[in-house]
């Protein structure tokens, strides 16, 4: 099974009509998506009550990859709301139970810094993670090319398939240490995520330019780029049950029309997006 999905429901201007108000945009984007990726965990360890609330506004068969906070991979550079390690964990695991009560947690995707490399303490911090998670499925999304040079990278798909871990698979930017090569190779026989982030290399570091953080994803794919990741997912299909693709390259509001365009060359039905004013007239 194959579920096509976006980063957050907020911003995806093309799939709203005019005037439509944030409290109905997630259960708008459920006429066109199975699967969302929340963005706002991340910033924040979201209530109980929110993740009620969506689970309660999507349909029986919709699923969500839900972002670890920031503090549970080592983004947070300064102080965090919590004693300690456990109880940010536990904190985070009660959030989302509603989700889990619901059968609608795909996943917890924890995506780790560029300045996660590959060495001894890290891969400790990571078998850390996956115990304080206990039992909740956990996907793993590295940003430092360590992981996948070609001494490392069986090796680390190895690892994450021994701990447990579900490999979040990237299509981004080639652009130095801080960038991961596409390695399409599943590591959990029932899940596989699939991150569609871009290929704008010039701004996916700090180096591209004082506004690189709104650019970053400023990336439309073409249609011979979508044509390899349908045969890249037609090889995933045969080695995992169920594979979630999130488009994440929406700085230009191109993430909706891409998830929506894959999904025709998949032969999936899809839903018209939402009519632009001067196609009114």
């Amino acid at each position: 099974m194959i579920r096509i999905g976006l980063t957050g429901w907020g911003d995806h201007t093309d799939l709203y009509g005019a005037g439509l108000g944030g409290k109905h945009k997630l259960k708008t984007y459920s006429r066109y998506f199975s699967v969302v990726e929340v963005d706002s965990s991340f910033y924040a360890v979201q209530s109980k009550e929110n993740y009620t609330r969506w689970t309660m506004e999507t349909p029986e068969d919709f699923v969500f990859v839900v972002k670890a906070y920031q503090g549970m991979t080592g983004h947070s550079r300064g102080p965090v709301p919590f004693a300690d390690r456990e109880t940010m964990f536990e904190a985070f695991r009660e959030s989302i139970q509603p989700v889990l009560e619901a059968g609608k947690l795909k996943c917890v995707l924890f995506q780790y810094p560029p300045w996660f490399d590959c060495n001894r303490a890290n891969v400790e911090a990571l078998r850390e993670a996956k115990r304080l998670m206990g039992d909740i499925p956990a996907a793993l999304e590295f940003r430092h090319q360590s992981w996948f040079t070609s001494d490392m990278r069986d090796k680390t798909l190895a690892f994450m398939s021994r701990e447990g871990w579900i490999h979040s698979i990237c299509d981004e930017p080639q652009a130095g240490e801080g960038s991961i090569p596409t390695v399409p190779a599943p590591t959990n026989p029932e899940v596989t995520i699939v991150r569609m982030h871009g290929r704008d290399a010039a701004n996916w570091n700090q180096g591209g330019g004082p506004n690189w953080r709104e650019v970053r994803y400023l990336y439309r794919y073409k249609e011979a780029e979508l044509l390899e990741w349908k045969e890249h997912l037609s090889a995933l299909a045969k080695q995992t049950k169920e594979i979630c693709v999130i488009f994440n390259n929406n700085s230009g509001g191109d993430a909706a029309s891409n998830g929506l365009e894959l999904m025709r060359m998949l032969g999936m039905p899809t839903e018209p997006m939402a009519p632009r004013q001067l196609d009114l007239f």
